[in-house]
């Protein structure tokens, strides 16, 4: 088996050699074309990425800061499980007659409530009990600020239906209105409900993921629109007329994050000579009657949570309706797409011309983390959402796949002069300089910035190398040296003495190179040794410039003050 495993490895190793040596840089270009007609494709049509982005954005949601209050004057009547225990004596299951929620409406009207908002759907008409439904009529006729739920049925059911469109209550025509149109609905089977500005829709539509984010505002049916409930609550105190026809909601919380009160124990204190609860205890408030109660299933998911009560979002939308704080997402297609390019070159460009490094990882993610840092902080600071998720992924999947090639081509992607040197053939004479800090800790950073000073101080093509990464045992030794090279042809004596001057240069200017490039403190002058040799190089002969390195190791080093 072992055998078997290196035998791969080693025909991987040449496979990635041979493309390499094949596609060399220019592999990065190569790949960047591929993604840009991937994303392309995904921002006409495929949307792959803007569903991540759907995703993202219910992740931010749930982890941000800043998060809008739910407004305390709205209040939502509990039809809970306690509430339906509580009355099941007296009115059975649920459905109650409908004598009860006409009881509770005169009792509650009488304390001056904004406004009462039925979350409660009436399909039929309770042919057991026809006062009941009567008498309920009666109470919703002696109010203007009661409203109610109607139900748009599948579209499909149209042509089936006898309700003309035009006889939809509180229904709009625009210029595609279908004049005969005729619309499946469920519609509350009480006169006074029908009266202008009292019904609206509470459909409710999951994405594609089954996750509640919008509410529609406007339904459209056949060119005609429907207003739905909040819509409905909201205009007839003034607001949401700019509503656009579906909200982005801009969730308050947690479900239960509204104030919450158990319909039974309002409706029974109700009943009471002597009440315990305040008189005024809805003067000024929107009454939303609900419930939570799990045998009742009104239960969405949301971005909050995959159990969230239905009224609560109802709520929601009226909340963002009365306030104007919808959440605006902007769907900048061109934008999104423009960004995902300029990151996907940006990034090809960068490995083109300098390969992969550490310095191009560190700055990839620190980029790509500032890009997900700014749509995090839309979400915070106001109701406008600029999310770059789409972008950001596929960025970072150009920049896996590339660095993966990067990886496995290494060897043959090697730009420094020794393996140029290595693949030539030809006999050379070679200069090397060690640059050795002995110091107590690993100044790799430092190292660093000093070798881009001394790659950009000399005239001559050079090789400036040292160890990168936590080293053990004997290669620690190796930390904090910088090797610089130079070669030229062997048989050229005067290109030659240039080289050396330059390399005499270098150790001339040492002190100053290490000042601009900002590492006085880390590498002290009087930590380092200079060591130095020279020879010749043959091409492909790796064992020369090992015999290099150990002459110029082996010499005293020149010690700086």
């Amino acid at each position: 088996m072992s055998a078997l495993l290196q035998s791969i490895k080693t025909r991987f190793a040449r496979l990635a050699d041979d493309v390499g040596r094949r596609l060399r840089q220019s592999f990065f270009l190569y790949l960047a074309a591929v993604f840009t007609v991937i994303a392309i494709v995904d921002a006409s049509s495929v949307n792959y990425f803007g569903g991540m982005r759907q995703s993202t954005f219910d992740t931010m949601l749930r982890l941000r800061v800043n998060v809008p209050k739910a407004d305390p004057n709205i209040v939502i009547v509990d039809i809970d499980e306690k509430t339906l225990a509580a009355l099941a004596a007296d009115y059975g299951r649920w459905p109650w007659p409908r004598q009860v929620l006409a009881e509770f409406l005169q009792n509650v009207e009488a304390q001056q409530p904004k406004a009462v908002v039925f979350d409660v759907l009436f399909s039929d008409p309770d042919i057991q009990n026809p006062d009941s439904d009567a008498y309920f009529n009666e109470t919703i006729a002696g109010t203007t600020n009661t409203f109610f739920p109607m139900l748009r049925l599948d579209k499909e059911h149209d042509s089936l239906s006898r309700l003309p469109a035009a006889s939809v209550p509180g229904i709009m025509a625009t210029e595609l209105a279908v004049k005969d149109a005729t619309l499946a609905m469920i519609i509350p089977p009480f006169a006074a409900t029908q009266q202008p500005g009292r019904l609206g829709t509470h459909n409710v539509y999951p994405d594609s993921d089954g996750v509640v984010r919008r509410y529609p505002v406007r339904l459209d049916a056949q060119g005609w629109q429907l207003p739905s409930l909040p819509y409905v609550v909201a205009r007839a105190a003034g607001h949401g007329e700019d509503a656009p026809d579906t909200l982005l909601l801009n969730w308050r919380g947690k479900p239960f994050t509204y104030k919450y009160v158990s319909f039974s124990d309002v409706y029974l204190d109700m009943l009471k000579e002597k009440r315990s609860r305040p008189a005024d205890e809805f003067k000024g408030k929107t009454i939303i009657i609900g419930s939570t109660a799990a045998g009742l299933l009104d239960v969405r998911g949301t971005p909050l949570d995959r159990q969230f009560p239905g009224v609560e979002i109802v709520a929601t939308a009226i909340d963002n309706l009365e306030h104007g704080d919808w959440m605006i997402a902007p769907d900048a297609k061109l934008f999104y797409l423009g960004l995902a390019l300029l990151i996907i070159w940006g990034t090809a460009f960068a490995f083109w011309r300098n390969g992969a490094s550490n310095k191009l990882d560190k700055f990839y993610g620190l980029s790509q983390f500032a890009l997900l840092g700014f749509s995090y902080a839309t979400v915070n600071m106001g109701n406008v959402y600029i999310n770059l998720t789409g972008p950001v992924f596929i960025g970072a999947l150009y920049f896996s796949v590339a660095r993966i090639y990067a990886f496995a081509t290494e060897r043959a992607l090697d730009t420094s002069l020794v393996a140029r040197v290595d693949a030539s053939g030809a006999t050379l004479r070679g200069l090397m300089l060690v640059l050795r800090f002995r110091l107590e800790t690993r100044e790799e950073a430092a190292i660093g910035k000093l070798a881009d000073r001394v790659s950009k101080a000399g005239m001559y093509d050079t090789s400036v190398e040292y160890v990168q990464g936590r080293q053990k045992g004997l290669w620690r030794l190796f930390e904090n040296t910088l090797v610089v090279c130079w070669v030229h042809g062997a048989d050229d004596d005067a290109a030659w003495e240039k080289i050396r001057a330059e390399a005499d240069g270098v150790v001339r200017d040492l002190q100053k190179l290490v000042h601009e490039a900002g590492v006085d403190a880390a590498l002290p002058m009087d930590r380092l040794a200079i060591h130095r040799a020279e020879g010749r190089i043959r091409g492909a002969t790796p064992e020369d410039w090992q015999a290099l390195f150990a002459v110029a190791m082996l010499e005293q080093g020149e010690k700086t003050s």
